[in-house]
């Protein structure tokens, strides 16, 4: 099939399996990758699902993995932290996602190569995809009330205090967020999405439908994968806005792949995450593959790191996956004292945002992103959130890591707009 007519059926693919209860739709954007198994994977339909609150979430998993041996696809909340170290976040959640949920599709459906393949539920279903009318509708949505969960000074005065800990070195660097969101939204996901990904089409973008609770994604990050025996987990740290002049855009891709700055945050999440690496590898496997790459996509270039180890005999790979969660990149280092720091300092529960959704396989292998660049919306609550940070040490600038917030929250804003409004408590 020509890549036009692939597609179309992607298209049409995901407005078959956004009418199911619960879908998950991964899509790659054909970005070049040497870990990935699959171009675009469309799951939909429940046939089995398991959903857990922490305290006995990994474990439950594995029992579900053990019992089960099938295509899997799930979400994988930031609170599970709180399973993994003696944690406990007290602020309101009003987007309620479960903090562990699975389910073993009906139907499932890989693109590879512009080759689409069933690899789950009737034959049939490609045909009653491409028979499909394509429906591109406007939005019937109202008028979006956003707003920030800090004011500029509050921000601000928050970063001050968290550089005190970074001088007395209680931490060397964390990844400090800030909630932008909307109470009374109506907005029509699927729309939304398509919008989000036309703007941003990413490598780890998903639309992932949990009932009556989307995650809308354009990230660009891999938590952690599984291919035989390898885990690799890519975590991002660096990052900077792209020109339209070809001559200023070079320039700013080679400072930023020499920024001292980006490459110190980089190094010391490379350095935690072949920590977290070592509790599940074989002794003396792990590596990094490649120390301070540099990705370009739409609006930003990113400075992107491999790393990767075999994964040791002894270890279940459900308890890989938790010996990294969460992903070091979007908490900080050293890890437990950056996630004390993070309950202490932000104001919104983290949730969805900043934790993983992806697949596992019938043998075993995965592939989980990092939610990141994200709509997270309860549709019951009418509540519409998204959350953007960025990693504190002791030589950032205040006012300038504002502003990479805002650059980073500017793709959704492009897709949600208007400008949203400061929420009014300091």
């Amino acid at each position: 099939m020509t890549a036009e007519e692939i597609s179309n059926f992607k298209q049409k693919a995901l407005q078959y399996a956004s009418n199911f209860d619960v879908c998950c739709y991964l899509d790659s954007h054909n970005y070049p990758d040497k870990y990935g198994n699959y171009d675009c994977l469309i799951a939909f339909g429940v046939e089995k699902e398991l959903t857990t609150s922490v305290g006995n979430a990994f474990s439950s998993l594995k029992n579900f993995v053990d019992e089960n041996k099938a295509w899997m696809f799930g979400l994988l909340s930031y609170e599970l932290k709180n399973e993994t170290e003696e944690l406990q976040h007290q602020t309101s959640d009003n987007l309620s996602f479960p903090d562990l949920y699975f389910f073993i599709p009906t139907h499932l459906i890989a693109i590879k190569d512009n080759n689409i393949q069933v690899l789950k539920g009737e034959k049939s279903i490609i045909e009653k995809i491409n028979n499909l009318a394509f429906h591109k509708t406007e939005p019937a949505n109202n008028r979006l009330n956003i707003q920030r969960r800090f004011t500029k000074t509050a921000y601000l005065s928050s970063l001050e205090k968290i550089k005190q800990h970074l001088k007395r070195g209680d931490v060397y660097e964390i990844n400090f967020c800030q909630e932008f969101f909307a109470e009374n939204a109506t907005i029509d996901p699927l729309y939304t999405y398509n919008r989000l990904k036309e703007i941003s089409p990413t490598p780890f973008s998903g639309f992932f439908k949990i009932k009556d609770k989307y995650i809308l994604s354009a990230t660009p990050e891999r938590f952690l994968s599984k291919r035989g025996h390898t885990l690799t987990s890519q975590p991002i740290k660096g990052t900077a806005k792209r020109s339209t002049n070809a001559k200023e855009d070079l320039h700013i891709k080679t400072t930023l792949k020499n920024s001292q700055k980006e490459q110190a945050e980089n190094v010391m999440i490379v350095d935690l995450v072949r920590n977290d690496l070592t509790k599940s590898a074989v002794k003396g496997s792990v590596k990094v593959d490649e120390l301070f790459g540099i990705y370009s996509f739409p609006q930003v270039h990113q400075m992107i790191s491999s790393i990767s180890c075999e994964l040791s005999p002894n270890i279940h790979f459900v308890d890989a996956l938790k010996n990294t969660f969460p992903m070091g990149s979007m908490t900080g280092a050293p890890k437990l004292r950056a996630m004390q720091l993070i309950d202490k300092y932000e104001r919104s529960k983290r949730g969805a945002y900043s934790g993983s959704f992806g697949y596992i396989t019938p043998n075993g292998d995965f592939d989980f992103n990092v939610v990141i660049r994200s709509i997270l919306y309860n549709a019951a609550a009418q509540y519409l959130s998204f959350q953007v940070g960025g990693a504190i040490t002791y030589a950032s600038e205040p006012e300038k890591e504002y502003e990479e917030c805002l650059l980073k929250a500017s793709a959704i804003m492009s897709v949600l707009t208007p400008i949203p409004k400061e929420a009014s408590k300091t």
